[in-house]
Protein backbone atom coordinates (compact mmCIF):
# COMPACT_ATOMS: atom_id res chain seq x y z
CA UNK A 1 0.00 0.00 0.00
CA UNK A 2 1.27 3.50 -0.98
CA UNK A 3 1.35 6.11 1.60
CA UNK A 4 -0.77 8.71 1.93
CA UNK A 5 0.36 11.89 0.67
CA UNK A 6 -0.13 15.05 1.99
CA UNK A 7 0.24 18.60 0.79
CA UNK A 8 2.35 21.16 2.62
CA UNK A 9 3.08 24.89 1.91
CA UNK A 10 6.12 27.00 2.85
CA UNK A 11 6.39 30.51 2.20
CA UNK A 12 9.68 33.00 1.89
CA UNK A 13 7.60 36.14 1.79
CA UNK A 14 8.01 36.42 -1.88
CA UNK A 15 7.08 32.95 -3.07
CA UNK A 16 4.74 30.00 -1.97
CA UNK A 17 6.36 26.49 -2.29
CA UNK A 18 4.05 23.42 -2.43
CA UNK A 19 4.85 19.69 -2.19
CA UNK A 20 3.18 16.17 -1.65
CA UNK A 21 5.20 14.60 0.59
CA UNK A 22 4.16 11.37 3.10
CA UNK A 23 5.82 13.27 5.82
CA UNK A 24 6.55 16.89 7.07
CA UNK A 25 10.77 15.32 7.24
CA UNK A 26 9.87 14.24 3.58
CA UNK A 27 8.47 17.45 2.50
CA UNK A 28 11.47 19.48 4.39
CA UNK A 29 14.24 17.24 2.37
CA UNK A 30 12.53 18.03 -0.54
CA UNK A 31 12.51 22.07 0.32
CA UNK A 32 16.28 21.72 0.94
CA UNK A 33 16.00 22.77 4.54
CA UNK A 34 17.14 21.75 7.43
CA UNK A 35 15.90 23.70 10.24
CA UNK A 36 12.20 22.62 10.82
CA UNK A 37 9.83 24.94 9.73
CA UNK A 38 7.11 23.24 10.84
CA UNK A 39 7.94 23.63 14.66
CA UNK A 40 9.20 27.58 13.50
CA UNK A 41 5.39 27.86 12.11
CA UNK A 42 6.84 28.93 8.64
CA UNK A 43 5.44 25.79 7.05
CA UNK A 44 2.04 23.83 7.39
CA UNK A 45 -0.23 21.35 5.77
CA UNK A 46 -2.94 22.59 3.18
CA UNK A 47 -6.34 21.39 2.25
CA UNK A 48 -6.33 24.56 -0.55
CA UNK A 49 -8.51 21.97 -3.43
CA UNK A 50 -5.88 23.97 -5.90
CA UNK A 51 -2.97 23.36 -4.12
CA UNK A 52 -3.93 19.92 -3.14
CA UNK A 53 -4.57 19.14 -7.01
CA UNK A 54 -1.77 20.57 -8.43
CA UNK A 55 0.74 19.26 -6.02
CA UNK A 56 -0.71 15.42 -6.12
CA UNK A 57 -0.15 15.48 -10.04
CA UNK A 58 3.63 15.75 -9.10
CA UNK A 59 4.34 13.93 -5.79
CA UNK A 60 7.69 14.35 -4.55
CA UNK A 61 8.47 17.83 -6.66
CA UNK A 62 8.40 21.35 -5.62
CA UNK A 63 5.74 24.03 -6.95
CA UNK A 64 5.87 27.50 -6.39
CA UNK A 65 4.10 30.39 -7.13
CA UNK A 66 4.25 34.07 -6.01
CA UNK A 67 3.22 34.67 -2.35
CA UNK A 68 -0.80 35.40 -1.96
CA UNK A 69 -1.83 35.24 -5.33
CA UNK A 70 -4.24 32.55 -6.76
CA UNK A 71 -2.01 32.07 -9.76
CA UNK A 72 -1.20 28.83 -11.53
CA UNK A 73 1.56 26.62 -9.33
CA UNK A 74 4.91 26.07 -11.63
CA UNK A 75 7.37 23.21 -11.41
CA UNK A 76 10.52 24.76 -9.27
CA UNK A 77 13.78 24.79 -10.98
CA UNK A 78 16.29 22.66 -9.48
CA UNK A 79 19.02 23.89 -7.58
CA UNK A 80 22.44 23.64 -9.68
CA UNK A 81 24.78 20.97 -8.54
CA UNK A 82 27.82 22.45 -7.14
CA UNK A 83 30.84 22.23 -9.61
CA UNK A 84 32.99 19.04 -8.75
CA UNK A 85 36.07 20.60 -7.38
CA UNK A 86 39.51 20.43 -9.53
CA UNK A 87 42.00 19.09 -8.56
CA UNK A 88 45.04 21.01 -6.21
CA UNK A 89 47.20 23.69 -8.19
CA UNK A 90 50.24 23.45 -9.50
CA UNK A 91 51.19 26.26 -6.76
CA UNK A 92 49.80 24.01 -4.09
CA UNK A 93 51.48 20.89 -5.11
CA UNK A 94 55.09 22.81 -5.23
CA UNK A 95 54.27 24.22 -1.78
CA UNK A 96 53.58 20.88 -0.56
CA UNK A 97 56.52 19.08 -2.06
CA UNK A 98 58.68 21.86 -0.93
CA UNK A 99 57.57 21.65 2.56
CA UNK A 100 57.96 17.57 2.59
CA UNK A 101 61.72 18.51 0.93
CA UNK A 102 62.72 20.89 4.14
CA UNK A 103 61.09 18.26 6.67
CA UNK A 104 63.25 15.78 5.06
CA UNK A 105 66.25 18.02 5.17
CA UNK A 106 65.50 18.97 8.77
CA UNK A 107 64.99 15.56 10.16
CA UNK A 108 68.38 14.51 8.50
CA UNK A 109 69.92 17.45 10.11
CA UNK A 110 68.37 16.73 13.32
CA UNK A 111 69.60 12.94 13.68
CA UNK A 112 73.38 14.29 12.56
CA UNK A 113 73.06 16.21 15.39
CA UNK A 114 71.59 13.27 17.97
CA UNK A 115 74.55 11.48 16.78
CA UNK A 116 77.48 14.16 16.57
CA UNK A 117 75.79 14.43 20.90
CA UNK A 118 76.15 10.73 21.19
CA UNK A 119 79.60 10.30 20.14
CA UNK A 120 80.63 13.30 22.24
CA UNK A 121 78.83 11.58 25.49
CA UNK A 122 80.53 8.66 25.02
CA UNK A 123 84.19 10.25 24.66
CA UNK A 124 83.07 12.44 27.87
CA UNK A 125 82.15 8.82 29.85
CA UNK A 126 85.49 7.55 28.68
CA UNK A 127 87.11 10.70 29.94
CA UNK A 128 85.46 10.68 33.11
CA UNK A 129 85.99 7.29 33.85
CA UNK A 130 89.54 7.67 32.92
CA UNK A 131 89.79 10.74 35.37
CA UNK A 132 88.24 8.38 38.29
CA UNK A 133 90.69 5.97 37.89
CA UNK A 134 93.67 8.14 38.18
CA UNK A 135 92.09 9.67 40.99
CA UNK A 136 91.33 6.84 42.92
CA UNK A 137 94.98 5.66 42.25
CA UNK A 138 96.71 8.67 43.16
CA UNK A 139 94.23 8.86 46.40
CA UNK A 140 95.45 5.51 47.55
CA UNK A 141 98.74 6.13 46.99
CA UNK A 142 98.68 8.81 48.62
CA UNK A 143 96.29 8.11 51.58
CA UNK A 144 99.12 5.13 51.78
CA UNK A 145 101.66 7.68 52.43
CA UNK A 146 99.57 9.48 54.93
CA UNK A 147 99.34 6.76 56.95
CA UNK A 148 102.70 5.71 56.97
CA UNK A 149 103.46 9.61 57.57
CA UNK A 150 101.20 9.03 60.85
CA UNK A 151 102.60 5.72 61.81
CA UNK A 152 106.08 7.49 61.84
CA UNK A 153 104.18 10.00 64.86
CA UNK A 154 103.96 7.44 67.06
Amino acid sequence: MAPRLKVFVTSDGLTDYVVAASSKPKALAAWGVHQDLFKTGAARETDDPALVEAALARPGEVLRRPAGSRETLAKLKPAKAPRPKKGPSPAALKRVADLEARLASLQETHETACAEIAAAREELNAREALEARNYAAQRDRLEADLAKARKALR
